[in-house]
């Protein structure tokens, strides 16, 4: 039995977990690059049995699973991946699995970019490697500020527990939004989306995507927000309208936006959110943390092993 875990950027998969209970039953192969072109992912993946993913990295779409022959189990961290159909996994036999996943890591990083444009992190470090002027920002002060969270689930809601250690308010809306489940986050339910963007000054986006949510954020939206407001998005890439947005950070619409998921990756080395001064952004690490993949290539092996004895676990 053969197993290619793919898009192992960090070389941390080997390192995770203890891939020798397989052995002796499954050859693992581990790739560190990332390809995009079909054929050559056929050329690659065709001879392995099950094939382990990282997230989203690799589209596992209906024409390239037809073109897996020997393809019996595919394993993606998480339970839910956009980036697998699903229908066309199972209408050709193939056994998907999934794996628990952390709500803290992608919260601590969306953290960490509020806290790096508030604070003009990278500018002023910037400076202060290459010899530039002494203190030449002025960082906004959170306690007090309002953030407006966009759909209050599990990283939502630890959003909104750290924001309070920072002494802000906190507001939130989704479409489905309850004021029942605000009161039991201990936030203000937004009268609408329109309001939770004019009223907020850090705006992060914590939903899933579905043709809903897509471009929720369109460039009306960004109208609504304050010039001194800033946005996050560590959700998915699609849920703002990306055009809109480099429009709005160009023209000084908005005043920042902290980023760390985007409609290509990896990021295009020429795309306009490399170089505006007004994006910290980050190349889609909100996930990437030692529990989370401790957690995610230890249950890889499980679901193999279960899927060896006949019993699938975790089955999507």
């Amino acid at each position: 039995m053969r197993c290619a875990i793919v898009d192992d950027y960090q070389n941390a998969a080997l390192a995770m977990a203890d891939w020798s209970r397989l052995e002796g039953r499954v050859a693992i192969t581990v790739f560190h690059d990332h390809l995009d072109e079909e054929d050559a992912l056929v050329e690659r993946l065709s001879p392995f049995d099950v094939i382990v993913i990282m997230r989203e990295r690799t589209p596992f779409s209906a024409s390239l699973l037809a073109r897996l022959p020997h393809l019996t189990l595919l394993i993606t961290p998480g339970m839910r991946n956009a980036a697998i159909d699903l229908e066309a996994a199972h209408e050709q036999g193939i056994t998907v699995c999934g794996t628990d996943s952390h709500p803290a890591p992608p919260a601590e990083l969306a953290w960490a970019l509020i806290l790096g444009l508030a604070r003009h992190i990278a500018t002023e470090q910037h400076h202060l490697i290459t010899n530039g002027p002494w203190q030449s920002t002025v960082g906004m002060t959170l306690a007090g500020r309002t953030l407006g969270i966009v759909g209050l689930g599990k990283i939502g809601t630890r959003m909104a527990r750290i924001a309070r250690a920072f002494d802000m308010e906190v507001l939130a809306w989704s479409e489905h939004l309850t004021p029942a489940r605000c009161a039991e986050a201990g936030v203000t339910l937004a009268e609408s989306k329109r309001a939770l963007l004019s009223e907020s000054d850090i705006v992060s986006i914590h939903l899933v995507l579905s043709e809903r949510t897509r471009h929720l954020i369109d460039r009306q939206a960004l109208s609504w927000m304050s010039p001194a407001a800033l946005l996050i998005n560590t959700s998915r890439a699609a849920i703002v309208d990306q055009s809109a947005l480099i429009e709005a950070l160009e023209a000084g619409q908005i005043a920042g936006a902290g980023l760390d998921v985007f409609e290509q990756e990896p990021l295009p080395s020429d795309h306009p959110l490399r170089r505006l001064p007004n994006v910290l952004a980050t190349p889609h690490i909100g996930y990437v943390s030692d529990t989370n993949y401790r957690t995610w290539f230890g249950q890889a092996i499980e679901n193999i092993e279960a899927w060896l004895a006949g019993t699938p676990i975790r089955r999507l």
